[in-house]
């Protein structure tokens, strides 16, 4: 059983440890606040100026003026704070943030993302993704492992346009959770429930290391 996105973002909520102050990117990332456990000390930043976001509102309860990065509308904790964007990209670049958790077109076996552009079509730009992979010390990609004409996404060499070199720690798809190594190449770690090895050898066209025996995720 291959996991869904809210599946990928719960799995990747048991990687926050107490303490953390996290950034979550646009995408799947944002799904990340729904798991973190209440008797967890966690502070979510959001580059637009947002120190304590909570998960996202009930329908109907959605305050327009209250949203994160992607402009989605949010939920804020008590102690919240919010303020300029300039201060927001200064606790960045100063490496406040532990943990980086962003989306992906494609990651290479040496840890390099791509996720901010495919030539020929239309983006509003970066945003604040390059800042986020040469700042942040600890990055996981929430992502599918292959797009949508079946072909992976995890591949020895980026084929579009890179937002970060050699800068990936760990990969969390619908199929695996995957170490990206620092000599290069991803090292399976998990599977997705009911999902072989052998499928996940067959979709990832990087170098893939297979220790031993994989386990199936406990989400």
């Amino acid at each position: 059983m291959m996991l869904d996105k809210q599946g990928i973002a719960k799995r990747i909520a048991k990687e926050i440890k107490d303490g953390y102050y996290v950034n979550l990117g646009i995408g799947i990332p944002t799904l990340v606040a729904n798991y973190i456990p209440d008797d967890m000390d966690v502070v979510l930043q959001s580059e637009n100026g947002l120190l304590g976001m909570g998960p996202f509102p009930f329908e109907g309860e959605e305050d327009a003026d209250t949203i994160n990065a992607g402009k989605q509308t949010i939920t804020m904790l008590p102690g919240s704070a919010t303020f300029d964007s300039a201060m927001s990209f200064g606790m960045i670049r100063a490496k406040k943030v532990n943990l980086t958790i962003l989306g992906a077109m494609e990651v290479s076996e040496n840890g390099d993302i791509a996720n901010w552009k495919i030539p020929g079509k239309m983006v509003k730009g970066m945003g604040g993704a390059m800042d986020l992979v040469a700042s942040a010390e600890n990055i996981i990609v929430a992502m599918q492992h292959v797009n949508r004409a079946g072909e992976s996404k995890l591949l020895p060499k980026c084929t579009l346009p890179l937002t970060g070199v050699s800068c990936v720690k760990k990969i969390v798809t619908e199929m695996a959770v995957l170490d990206v190594l620092p000599g290069g190449g991803f090292r399976l770690l998990e599977r997705a429930p009911g999902v072989s090895v052998e499928e996940i050898k067959n979709v990832t066209a990087g170098k893939l290391i297979v220790e031993g025996d994989i386990p199936e995720m406990a989400i």
